[in-house]
């Protein structure tokens, strides 16, 4: 979560350099740069004009305080490995055979291939990679507002910039499409960041592929694990097993000299480890000669930290069950023993997806509840993309995993690449509004999305927003709901403290008329109705009927039930009104309304309804 990028027509930008080298970024097949581009190639530390080419077609650089930036790139070119991973996300060229020491093999290719590419680098490393990228929001602001000079046609920041909403506004204002990630805070509720409503807000989810690992205990039961071991010349050793419980899973462990040759076993059942404090962990067991690192953990979504291990020793991660049956034998065997096998990569509908990551940040916002947020979930875990070639990546390969919302929001500003050069007419919002009323809300098995969190549960909008984003149906989504920016201006005024708090309290009641494909009522007290507009842009003699889903606790009415569009009539409006049914201080409940014209257009958007007796109302009190 620590750059962004944006693309044009087939361009895109990006805030955390780049590895021009990677064979996603190469120029083979493509036309001369289109002559509306007005950007610049600026040349720094082993960058030169020559780095860029009919792929990478502009590239810029900003450092606040070049004294802090030791070691980096003073240049456009990535250190950190978040720029030219996110980039190749999102505009990536096609490239064939493509894997991790085998792991995730096939084919690599960012939403839009065929896009070119800007880079715009305002975030920094401080320290050596893997480390997390500092951003100035200075030089955020000012690579915004440069990118929308020089003629970028999508913006995607994969960071949590409050300031940078500003220069948002205006590239949306330029009609201009801006994507967000949503954070990386999850699974706690109230965290979701890039709230403001002309912002399209992405949440992270998993895919249907798994690394499973086997372990082998001395009395040969076979036990399974999540890791991204590769070392063939390790795997399938037996090792002493060393146990390490509850607290012992710390610096205990970290200053321990008898780890040496053994495969510890780090269990804990009172948290969930940071993976951080594992990482550290790890080293210290790598470093004292140990030869394998067993942890328990809820979930492998931040399974991508153990790839810089992956050819040293096996990282695994279990979970309780399995980690109660490990202790088992080691409490009944004179001499308990183990080993670890090669992962593997499995997919398939066998394995439940999209999940949302258990580290995706959760609505509601606590800054605009009236906004629903996130807007949309995409893949986030474990997504393999290009690589630099320097530091602790050279032993990666050419291309990596990594995870965050950081990954998700590339995949949908790819998405919105292809759509707009399908519907150069389009606005910001339409784009936001096509693939959110188009969005799954079940998985590859058809059965309602899961969130991955403590414990795993139903997912719900203030976890995927509108849902799983679904691009082939986002080409004809039948319906929109279009907002002109000028609809944001107000908002956008106080948010920025230029007028006065009595009209900003107006404004914020007006959000629940913004002409949004989500309605959230934070506080309804007995009832409340709110107006839409859908434009249509299927065929031109369309009749949409409206189907509700009524929040519990929520009754829900929709005036009028009929929309029927001609050649004279394009867009058409409509109410909302939702009555408290119950006298409660209540928590949010969710539904759906759905317009369907009898084909294949289902135009549905989420609903959220808080119920409240009381103005002052705390989920927490």
């Amino acid at each position: 979560m620590k750059t962004g990028q944006c693309i044009l027509e087939h361009d895109s930008f990006h805030i955390s350099g780049i590895w021009p080298e990677s064979p996603s970024f190469s120029d083979d097949g493509y036309a001369p740069r289109p002559p509306r581009w007005k950007g610049t190639c600026q040349s720094g530390k082993s960058f030169s004009p020559k780095s860029c080419n009919n792929k990478i077609i502009g590239a810029r650089w900003y450092a606040d305080v070049e004294s802090q930036l030791v070691g980096e790139y003073l240049s456009p070119r990535d250190l950190n490995g978040h720029g030219t991973h996110v980039a190749s996300i999102a505009a990536g060229n096609i490239a064939h055979n493509i894997s991790f020491h085998g792991l995730a093999s096939g084919v690599a290719r960012g939403g839009a291939p065929r896009a070119r590419i800007a880079v715009y680098k305002a975030c920094w490393s401080l320290e050596a990679p893997p480390a997390d990228a500092t951003c100035s929001e200075a030089a955020v602001m000012k690579a915004i507002d440069d990118a929308i000079h020089d003629g970028v046609d999508v913006l995607s920041l994969s960071i949590v910039n409050l300031l940078g909403h500003l220069p948002a506004f205006h590239a949306v204002a330029k009609g201009i499409p801006v994507v967000y990630a949503a954070g990386n805070f999850g699974p706690y509720a109230q965290m979701v960041g890039n709230v403001a409503p002309w912002l399209f807000t992405v949440a992270a989810s998993t895919v249907d592929r798994l690394f499973p690992t086997t372990i082998t205990l001395g009395n040969g039961q076979t036990l399974m694990g999540q890791s991204l071991f590769a070392d063939m010349e390790r795997a399938n050793q037996f090792h002493k097993i060393k146990l390490y419980m509850n607290g012992m899973c710390n610096s205990t462990l970290a200053n321990s000299t008898d780890v040496k040759g053994n495969i510890v076993l780090c269990f804990s059942i009172t948290s969930v480890f940071p993976v951080a404090q594992l990482y550290r962990l790890a080293t210290a067991v790598i470093k004292n000669g140990g030869e394998g690192f067993i942890f328990t953990q809820q979930n492998s979504d931040l399974l991508v930290a153990w790839q810089f291990r992956a050819m040293s020793i096996p990282c695994v991660s279990i979970d309780l069950e399995v980690a109660y049956k490990i202790i088992q034998y080691f409490s009944t065997s004179q001499d308990p023993v183990a080993k670890v096998s090669l992962s593997r990569t499995t997919t398939g509908s066998g394995f439940p997806a999209p999940k949302i990551a258990a580290f995706s940040s959760r609505g509601p916002s606590s800054v605009y509840p009236a906004v629903l947020k996130p807007d949309i979930a995409a893949p986030g875990v474990n997504i393999l993309a290009a690589a630099p070639q320097v530091g602790v990546y050279k032993e990666l390969g050419l291309y990596f995993f990594d995870s965050g919302t950081s990954m998700a929001c590339p995949h949908v500003s790819g998405i919105i690449a292809v759509l707009k050069s399908l519907h150069p007419d389009w606005s910001p919002a339409a784009f936001k509004s096509a693939l959110m009323t188009t969005a799954y809300i079940t998985d590859n098995n058809g059965l309602p999305l899961l969130a991955d969190a403590t414990p795993n549960k139903i997912a719900n909008p203030f976890d995927y927003g509108a849902g799983f984003v679904n691009p082939a149906q986002a080409n004809d989504p039948g319906l929109i709901y279009d907002t002109d920016a000028s609809d944001y201006q107000k908002l956008f005024n106080c948010m920025y403290g230029s007028d006065t708090n009595s009209s900003c309290i107006a404004t914020e009641r007006s959000l629940f008329d913004l002409n949004l494909p989500s309605i959230a009522i934070p506080n309804l007290k007995s009832s409340e109705t709110v107006s839409r507009t859908v434009t249509n842009v299927g065929q031109a003699d369309a009749v949409y009927r409206a189907f509700v889903e009524p929040p519990a606790g929520v009754e829900m009415l929709v005036k009028p039930m009929v929309l029927v569009f001609g050649k004279g009539t394009s867009s058409q409006s409509f109410k909302v009104s939702f009555r408290a049914t119950r006298k409660i201080q209540g928590d949010y409940s969710f539904g759906n309304l759905v317009w369907h014209d009898g084909g294949s257009h289902w135009v549905r958007i989420p609903i959220a309804v808080r119920v409240v007796i009381e103005d002052l109302y705390s989920t927490v009190s």
